[in-house]
């Protein structure tokens, strides 16, 4: 199956499930699974920070983060787009008692420097503690550029916040931007890396950040259950996946945008390719189109899409560029058939 619902139905590749096999395991939760223990030193090593802490998922991750960042009756800034505002279950809240503060994203998904100084609240006890502010790159596949973090970075310390980014594609910025890693990462104090979208692991997601902040994550992490034992089958491959996996993402970019201009011939989209910058193409469907008959028939030939206004189509590590040539073919046959 052509799958171009997300980069997280990505599989591992046989080089991957080799590492897999052969990783040295332990008991994580005691802290003697060796694979776990060598993907965190080498993630912190690499991306600039005293240590790591590798998690079940990109949720967690964030939720970790925020929970570490904040007590309870706090509040983190963040965008209204924000996953970890709008796709993660309300964690923050629900489980952090952490008051998200939402700011409208500007068209290129930055958040406005003046709109954030005006939601910091006052020293006054009849408002939460603005404690974090927490931003994403890229953001709906739009890459947030070096400039803007820098500015973040100035913001944070000026007012006495602390800086989380939420890097679930953060090396599909840094691919992009044509820049080394730490450049991003040093602008934060905290990071959550996914490694089960593009780099292709199954399973896992890191977060990073000094000694004290992950050890305060740790403790969390096992209170929300999400101790892991022989984890290092799975660190094995989020290991293998920073270490090989990053530079065939241009493939998945160039995919992208190669999707972006065969859809922006056919009538029935409509969308600027100009716009794609990463691996996922955003495209507007025809009112008359009926999505669920498209999807269906793209389905029975081989092909999984999801619906929507816009359609999101996401290239990954299982995606050629005959794929998509197939996908524009089949889209051409629904319509002229």
């Amino acid at each position: 199956m052509i799958d171009l619902r997300s980069d997280t139905v990505t599989k591992p590749t046989q080089a991957m499930l080799d590492a897999m096999v052969s990783a040295q395991v332990g008991d994580d939760v005691y802290g003697d699974d060796p694979s776990v223990n060598a993907l965190e030193s080498w993630a912190a090593d690499r991306h600039g920070f005293e240590t790591a802490l590798f998690c079940s998922s990109g949720t967690q991750a964030n939720l970790l983060a925020l929970m570490a960042h904040c007590e309870r009756g706090d509040e983190y800034l963040c965008g209204q787009q924000a996953h970890n505002y709008m796709f993660e279950g309300g964690g923050a809240a629900v489980l952090g008692s952490i008051q998200p503060q939402p700011i409208e994203n500007e068209s290129d998904g930055t958040l406005c420097f003046k709109k954030l100084k005006a939601a910091i609240k006052p020293d006054d006890s009849h408002f939460a503690k603005t404690r974090l502010l927490s931003l994403e790159n890229t953001i709906n596949g739009k890459v947030i550029p070096l400039s803007y973090l820098q500015e973040a970075r100035r913001f944070a310390d000026e007012n006495t916040l602390n800086l989380h980014l939420d890097g679930a594609r953060v090396y599909n910025a840094s691919i992009a931007l044509d820049i080394d890693i730490k450049e991003i990462t040093q602008c934060f104090d905290s990071v959550s890396i996914c490694l089960s979208k593009g780099l292709g692991a199954p399973v896992g997601s890191l977060l990073l950040g000094n000694q004290q902040l992950i050890n305060k994550a740790r403790r969390w992490r096992k209170v929300l259950g999400g101790g892991m034992r022989q984890a290092g089958f799975l660190a094995s491959a989020g290991l293998y996946a920073l270490q090989n996996n990053i530079p065939r993402l241009k493939e998945d970019h160039a995919n992208a945008r190669y999707l972006a201009e065969s859809l922006n011939h056919l009538e029935v989209f409509k969308l600027n390719p100009d716009f794609v910058e990463t691996n996922i193409v955003f495209a507007k469907v025809r009112d008359d189109v009926d999505q669920d008959e498209l999807v269906s028939y793209l389905k029975q030939n081989g092909i999984i899409v999801s619906k929507g206004q816009p359609m999101r189509f996401v290239t990954h590590n299982g995606i050629s560029h005959q794929d998509i040539t197939y996908l524009i073919d089949h889209i051409k046959q629904y319509f002229t058939s």
